[in-house]
């Protein structure tokens, strides 16, 4: 399980796209993480002082608390803000949108992404984000169409195949 907070700045007033794996997933976490916090406050909690001095682990134990807690509240904010990736209608299944596996020839070479929301990419696994610059490129595109994306340099993506899984 990933503890890294997602801080509420960078997260405040967006829309998380997730799958039924993905959502699963963070709510897991997110019991597990209630889990946690509940068995730490149950224990018996250090010290404040050791001594005349502060006590270092009372320190590091409100350090944890406080790493908890803002991750508790990151993924509620995420499971109060997330909507699910469904399946387009079938008439609109030839148009790129969240959740397409898409079959794109580049330069010459083939390659296949499936779209999804941000939480969820993994550009090495072949899931990549809407809001990257090629997901966010492909989007709304249909079969046929070419785009061509401008990074370090200029690559020619043709959409070959549009795919959606249940």
């Amino acid at each position: 399980m990933d503890f890294t907070p997602l801080s509420q700045n960078k997260i405040s007033g967006k829309q998380f796209y997730l799958t039924k794996e993905g959502l699963e997933k963070i709510k897991k976490e997110y019991e597990f993480l209630k889990y946690v916090k509940l068995s730490k406050t149950k224990g018996e909690t250090p010290q404040f002082l050791h001594s005349d001095e502060l006590n270092p682990e009372y320190i590091d134990f409100q350090d944890d608390m406080s790493l908890l807690e803002t991750k508790l509240a990151d993924l509620k904010y995420i499971l109060e803000n997330s909507r699910l990736i469904e399946p387009p209608p079938k008439n609109k299944q030839n148009i790129v949108q969240l959740g397409a596996k898409v079959l794109v020839d580049i330069d010459g070479q083939k390659d296949e992404f499936i779209i999804l929301g941000t939480l969820e990419a993994n550009p090495s696994l072949g899931r990549i984000s809407n809001e990257s610059p090629v997901g966010r490129a492909l989007l709304g595109r249909k079969i046929g169409e070419e785009i061509v994306i401008s990074s370090p340099i200029k690559t020619h993506y043709k959409i070959k195949k549009i795919k959606y899984s249940k």
